[in-house]
């Protein structure tokens, strides 16, 4: 059931993969490892459908959730390294709407590590407003923060992407779909983009959804009832061609294990991968900057923020190492790992959703895997 190549010393990840292909936890699936530049694990299997009747194929893709949110900050990341875009920098001296109520102050690095008090859209906001980009961009551009910007995190889930890339946007003239096509896609030959073009609607895998979020009971003004509110958060609409023809990078960015691999990689490989150089080591170094650390107001997790990235913690996805590591995940497992100590990229995709927002029990499975073989 499960295709693809990998060293040998990856056959019990390749096994537990495809047990849980029979037992139907999994409906399809796939997962890479680049080490030090070179692919060891790149397998697939399963379909690519919840009727079971079209097989997951090398080349399929499907939303990956947040999982696009590292792909963002490598774009933004890129303009760092070509000295365009200054993480200390009011981010209205690229965007002077942005200034509006009180966001003076908010600084490009607290938009990128979740701690600029905008972490969603006020109420009322529709999934097809945010489908409008400069509609819904000019919506966050005018609204006040929730909390003092700087002071804490809270998750931005649903509006990361419109405003990392309207920065982006604002600086190149061009979009962020574009922008991660041209400069990162294209050469590094990752398979990998921000919504999906009508082209690849063939090679789409149907997302098996989860039940809707449960939200404990929260005043009106609370952060993560406002975040999952407006738009009311739903897997459903990521199986419609809407969803794929809009730019919501902060989760509709469409890949798979290896292109997330492929996009990501150079982070772990001290800025370049596959004859690509992206970044410098002094901008990859700035990722380790902990910009928060406790408990995030939308997540309700401690979770510790670098720039954009997360840093493993024994709280929050302890099977990850915190040697030199950063991450982040989609809802329902996605998830994709620099590194930086093991010079190593891995990512894993699927298409039947736990319920999770990051990781789950499939993805502490595959991920404790991947490491006992990389240090046996």
């Amino acid at each position: 059931m499960v295709h693809g190549h990998y060293d040998p010393r990856f056959t019990d990840l390749v096994k537990a993969l495809e047990d849980e292909l029979v037992n139907g936890d999994e409906v399809g699936a796939a997962l890479a490892v680049d080490v030090d530049g070179v692919s060891v694990l790149d397998v697939w299997g399963g379909y690519a459908d919840g009727a079971r009747s079209t097989e997951w194929a090398e080349d399929t893709i499907l939303t990956v959730w947040s999982s696009t949110k590292p792909v963002c900050v490598l774009a933004a990341l890129i303009l760092v390294d070509r000295g365009l875009l200054d993480l200390d920098a009011p981010v209205a001296r690229y965007w002077p709407e942005f200034a509006a109520n009180g966001k003076q102050d908010v600084k490009v690095r607290h938009v990128l590590s979740h701690t600029s008090g905008v972490a969603g859209w006020n109420e009322p906001f529709t999934q097809e407003e945010m489908y409008d980009r400069d509609a819904a961009v000019a919506r966050l551009a005018r609204q006040a923060p929730w909390w003092t910007p700087g002071t804490q995190a809270g998750y931005h889930a649903q509006n990361y992407g419109q405003l990392v890339g309207e920065i982006v946007r604002r600086i190149t003239g061009t979009s962020l779909t574009d922008f991660v096509r041209r400069e990162i896609a294209e050469p590094l030959g990752a398979d990998v983009q921000i919504g999906a073009r009508a082209a690849d609607d063939h090679r789409v895998a149907e997302l098996i959804t989860p039940p809707p979020i449960r939200l404990p009971t929260l005043p009106q003004d609370d952060p993560m009832r406002k975040v999952f509110a407006a738009p009311p958060a739903a897997a459903e609409p990521a199986n419609t061609r809407a969803w794929r023809r809009a730019e919501v990078a902060a989760c509709n960015g469409h890949s798979n294990a290896r292109g997330l691999v492929r996009a990501l990689s150079p982070i772990a490989l001290g800025g370049k991968a596959n004859g690509v150089t992206l970044l410098t080591p002094a901008t990859i170094d700035r990722i380790f900057d902990v910009q928060a650390s406790g408990p995030d107001l939308v997540l309700g997790s401690p979770v510790q923020w670098g720039l954009g990235m997360a840093l493993p913690t024994p709280e929050f996805l302890p099977y990850l190492k915190t040697e030199r590591t950063c991450f982040w995940g989609g809802w329902g497992g996605s998830l994709v790992v620099m590194d930086l100590h093991r010079r190593t990229t891995i990512a894993y995709t699927m298409n039947r959703m736990a319920s999770d927002l990051v990781g789950s029990d499939r993805t502490r499975r595959y991920l404790e895997l991947v490491y006992e073989a990389l240090d046996a």
